[in-house]
């Protein structure tokens, strides 16, 4: 091989990991939760809704389906959704839309046969989405549960997309709740 088929090649190769790299980590939701030790999650039955004040929320109807998600996952555990202000938990939760560059990279490899290869990568913004969702002790006035999800909300989506998102999202976030301590 010469040196300028090497560097195509090399090239080639780069531009596909590249795109595997990217593909694989635009994709993925990234979970994360804390708890306070010694809670006892056991006493917690019921939970009513709270807003953070100052606090970003987005419209009505994503609202609402940011709560219909972590209701199921609540539920499924046990907890039952109250509007009374003796609710043995609060629920608050947050978001944030951050837009990020992502790289869609091409290749095409030849190999020395064909006089090496061609390779390009061209940049977009998407917009990357994080939910927060916390949960407090009432009687105790503490933070006790918290956890993130990121990449779940994507306001460009369809509708159905953004939905399976985040209700994907809520699953895995609320899977270990309560936490084994």
């Amino acid at each position: 091989m010469r040196p300028r088929q090497v560097t195509s090649v090399l090239s080639s190769a780069l531009a596909v990991a590249l795109l595997m790299l990217t593909a694989g980590s635009v994709a993925a939701q990234d979970v994360r939760y804390n708890f306070m030790p010694g809670t006892d999650f056991s006493k917690f039955h019921t939970y009513k809704w709270v807003v953070v004040p100052n606090a970003n929320h987005p419209n009505q109807i994503v609202d609402t389906q940011i709560k219909d998600a972590i209701n199921s996952q609540l539920s499924a555990k046990g907890l039952t959704s109250s509007d009374s202000d003796k609710a043995d938990l609060y629920v608050a939760y947050q978001t944030s839309v951050d837009q990020q560059k992502q790289w869609n990279a091409y290749g095409m490899g030849g190999g020395w046969r064909f006089g090496g290869g061609m390779a390009s990568a061209t940049s977009s913004t998407i917009d990357v989405g994080t939910i927060v969702v916390d949960m407090y002790d009432p009687s105790t006035k503490q933070l006790v549960w918290t956890g993130r999800a990121t990449k779940t909300l994507n306001p460009s989506s369809s509708q159905e997309k953004n939905q399976k998102n985040l209700n994907n999202a809520m699953a895995k976030l609320l899977k270990n709740y309560p936490p084994k301590q």
